[in-house]
């Protein structure tokens, strides 16, 4: 593995650009999909404006909660795609739990049978967001609210025989429609 820095990358690929001392949310060019993965709050409303400004359609969160809530609003009221964190970064953690089955049952897997139990997992996490939006959220790609509400319920089916878990269930899909 050669390591080296963001700015070395243009020298080698020609279509490659590298801006210095910017944040790459404001920079001046065209994209269709951003995607944060560095930190929390990294994207702030100034820069989700930009990114629409850009082009962007679609944001998928790669790092746990990279955008504030204000620039999710900005998501929302330009109608984006928005892909949350708590879905679309889920990886890392199913992975952890398919690593710590493997060693409980002394199981090997092969990298590819990882990959197909994670390719299985992410998309039940995609469906299960997708048919709560669809159901109480404000429009069927609003992939927060699903995700929202799909990971509630399931903490909900997780513990069933819990009365406060339904009545809390009913409070957030009102407060959903408020």
């Amino acid at each position: 593995v050669k390591r080296g820095r963001l700015s070395e990358w243009p020298s080698k690929f020609s279509s490659a650009k590298y801006f210095a001392k910017s944040r790459p949310w404001t920079v001046d060019t065209k994209a269709d999909v951003a995607m944060p993965c560095a930190t929390q709050n990294e994207v702030e409303e100034g820069d989700a404006k930009a990114l629409v400004a850009a082009g962007v359609t679609a944001i998928c969160e790669g790092a746990n909660m990279p955008s504030t809530p204000a620039a999710i609003e900005v998501y929302k009221s330009n109608k984006m795609l928005f892909g949350p964190a708590k879905a679309a970064n889920a990886g890392g953690v199913a992975v952890s739990g398919l690593e710590m089955s493997q060693n409980s049952l002394r199981l090997a897997w092969t990298s590819q049978e990882v990959d197909e139990r994670l390719q299985k997992i992410m998309s039940d996490i995609f469906e299960s967001c997708a048919s709560a939006a669809a159901e109480y959220g404000e429009s069927p790609t609003d992939y927060m609210a699903g995700a929202n509400i799909a990971g509630f319920s399931q903490g909900c089916r997780s513990h069933a025989s819990s009365r406060s878990c339904v009545s809390a269930r009913v409070y957030l899909l009102s407060l959903i429609h408020i």
